[in-house]
């Protein structure tokens, strides 16, 4: 029967701290985080495998040279914007590392209601802070997805030609990059339907694989977003209970304090009366 009974006990004590540890965990900022990395690192891989095979469809079918020395080119903006990747994916680790380290803090906070980290203006500052950076960043995510959503319009309408070759053999359409801004208006890069070089591009992997990997970081710039607005939600969230619980442990510091001087006062009147009845 003790063996039973410290079987169970040790059971329900094991199930307790589950319990404990589960609820302890910040959910909102948990998925958030989970959120954001996903869609990071969709819109950052895809991202750069898109500029590359941008690159191998500039140079082998419409035959576009990279400028000599540091002139501004397609080929300089690619690398500009690959480097931007670079700096994307490492700052928003880090800054996803922070909101989730703050939701573990204020959870916690939040569940004894007298954490010192929580309740201080200290604590609250940085959650406003953070809610002020997530708040930029999702207007700056915004804005990408944007300017993402800008190749894929692109690619889709080649991609829309070379799918509807054989509906357009008696007209000739032709592919312009001075159209796209790719090249200057001096240059003349393009390619017309009837042309060798489109029907090998259609029908090369490298046209297909490059719409779809942009169609994937757009993708991604919509799940950064969509992160983004979970990490608001929750820091603001948080906001309002680190503010209630503020004010609710300086209710109980002026309660304490009234009791303690209530009790001080009962004592020395009891001491005076004792005093006047020896």
């Amino acid at each position: 029967m003790e063996e039973n009974m410290d079987d169970s006990q040790s059971q329900k004590g094991c199930k307790e701290c589950c319990e404990r540890c589960v609820g302890s965990l910040p959910w909102a900022s948990l998925i958030a985080t989970v959120l954001l990395y996903m869609g990071v690192a969709l819109f950052c891989g895809c991202g750069h495998e898109a500029l590359s095979g941008t690159v191998a469809i500039l140079q082998n079918y419409f035959e576009v040279v990279r400028a000599p020395g540091e002139t501004l080119d397609v080929f300089t903006i690619i690398d500009i914007l690959k480097y931007i990747i670079y700096g994307l994916a490492a700052g928003f680790f880090v800054l996803g590392v922070l909101l989730l380290v703050e939701g573990f803090f204020t959870t916690g906070a939040i569940r004894d209601l007298y954490g010192e980290f929580k309740i201080s203006a200290c604590g609250r500052c940085l959650t406003a802070f953070l809610m002020f950076l997530a708040y930029l960043f999702f207007l700056v995510w915004l804005g990408v997805t944007a300017f993402a959503s800008l190749p894929v319009f692109m690619y889709f309408n080649v991609w829309s030609m070379c799918q509807n070759t054989s509906l357009t053999e008696g007209a000739n359409l032709c592919l312009d990059l001075r159209q796209f801004g790719a090249v200057t208006i001096s240059e003349e890069r393009k390619l017309c339907t009837g042309s060798e070089k489109f029907v090998k591009m259609c029908e090369s992997n490298e046209l297909d694989l490059t719409f779809h990997l942009f169609v994937c970081t757009l993708a991604g710039a919509g799940a950064a977003v969509i992160a983004m607005v979970h990490f608001l939600m929750a820091l603001a969230a948080n906001w309002g209970y680190l503010k209630d619980a503020s004010r609710l442990q300086k209710y109980e510091d002026i309660k304490s304090k009234e009791e303690q001087e209530l009790h001080d006062i009962h004592s020395t009147r009891s001491k005076e009366r004792l005093n006047a009845y020896t």
